[in-house]
């Protein structure tokens, strides 16, 4: 099967939930014989220098960018209160993109075109007009929810500019996910939320997927004193918006008293500002790390503490594919079933992590059984080869239906 894979951002290096989800898929369909090729926006905000791509990022027949600025600019920020479009999509519409999906599509015929996110949805009709390959959008959040969950939590300026933008995601959300022929959502909580968007196009469930082979545990954080551990992309808004939160009312006022000894350190590409000068005692900003794994490897806890988002965290995945103790939120474990104190730690209040870290430290080193159990759970429910494989039967089926009309 020929798959076209689009994508918003090029899906290397594996630092973020976005492009673990993306290239994590594509390797799993090349191991089960789909020959998938790669059409990525290269942009501003995460550009990568393909010369540096290693050679076992090897599972694309074929790799295709077009460099695109997609900088948040206050003027077009402002112009676009005038108009009627969504600025969240606004900004990854771009005509050189659209060329050279069309060229590609000319060039070659594919039997699946997979759109990676809603931010891709734009070239639905470039994709219609030169191709009658299905047409799938695998939707890695409910958009609109994430920024109306942040809307609520931001300041007064802030949230009144998102009251106001936030609207035109949410209807152009609903009116894409009826212009594919098959909505991919990574969780079944997603899928629920679309079906009151008024989905009523085919909709299957795939979440992310993962090797453990590639995840290799160090056990000796469990032999040390307790230390927490946050990794993530800094510059998405819902991590910036936790590490504040869970700072300023967890941390400072409650955990830091409760356990003097209690460190906590936080790694991610693209530290903001406020993060870099953060002058707070036991609290070390490492900024982008070399090796994501050997930093999550080296703190026994995992700390999650997201207030806002949708779809699934790929971290936790990873954090738990590592045999470490994750201790997050609830909205930070949507679409991740693990139970607390089973193969995972849940705390929603300051008290609540308070009460988790208590219980760490009564487990002392028998904190690895809950790492080992979270191995075993991510293991079985999320493979990277059984995700795919479940995919391609619905592409298999989808592509023995009728043909599709090919709208103009």
């Amino acid at each position: 099967m020929k798959i076209l894979q689009l994508s918003k951002k090029f899906p290397y290096p594996l630092k973020d939930g976005e492009s673990l989800a993306i290239a994590h898929l594509a390797r799993g369909l090349d191991e089960l014989g789909c020959a998938v090729t790669l059409l990525a926006m290269n942009t501003s905000k995460h550009w990568f220098d393909l010369d540096q791509l290693p050679a076992h990022f090897n599972h694309y027949q074929a790799i295709h960018t077009v460099d695109i600025d997609n900088r948040i600019k206050p003027a077009a920020a402002l112009q676009n209160l005038f108009s009627d479009r969504s600025y969240h999509i606004e900004r990854f519409d771009n005509p050189e993109f659209a060329e050279k999906l069309a060229q590609l599509l000319l060039q070659e015929e594919f039997d699946i075109i997979q759109l990676e996110t809603l931010y891709l949805a734009p070239y639905i009709p470039v994709i219609r007009k030169y191709s009658k390959a299905p047409i799938a959008l695998r939707t890695h959040n409910v958009e609109h929810e994430i920024w109306e969950r942040i809307a609520t939590r931001s300041g007064r300026l802030k949230r009144w500019y998102l009251d106001r933008i936030t609207p035109r995601l949410k209807k152009f959300e609903a009116e894409q996910i009826n212009r594919c022929d098959l909505l991919i959502g990574i969780t079944q909580r997603d899928i629920e939320q679309f079906k009151q968007l008024g989905l009523y196009r085919p909709a299957i469930v795939a979440p992310i997927g993962l090797d453990c082979r590639d995840y290799t545990p160090d056990y000796s954080s469990f032999r040390r004193p307790l230390s927490l551990g946050f990794i993530g992309s800094l510059d998405w808004m819902p991590n910036d918006e936790g590490l504040r939160w869970f700072l300023e009312e967890v941390w400072t006022p409650v955990l830091a008293p409760a356990f003097p000894d209690l460190q906590f350190h936080i790694a991610g590409r693209n530290t903001p500002d406020w993060l870099r000068t953060l002058q707070l005692p036991r609290v070390q900003v490492h900024g982008e790390v070399p090796d994501a794994a050997a930093f999550t490897n080296q703190h026994s806890v995992m700390v999650v503490p997201l207030l806002s988002g949708s779809g699934m965290r790929a971290k936790i995945l990873e954090g738990m594919a590592l045999r470490k103790a994750v201790l997050s939120t609830t909205i930070g474990l949507e679409g991740v079933d693990a139970r607390h104190r089973e193969e995972v730690l849940v705390a929603d209040t300051p008290e609540e992590f308070v009460q988790a870290l208590r219980w760490c430290q009564n487990e002392g080193a028998g904190l690895m059984q809950l790492g080992k159990n979270a191995r075993a759970f991510c293991s079985t429910h999320f493979d990277t080869l059984e995700v795919s494989s479940a995919l391609l039967q619905h592409y298999r089926a989808l592509l023995a239906r009728q043909p599709l009309a090919v709208e103009g």
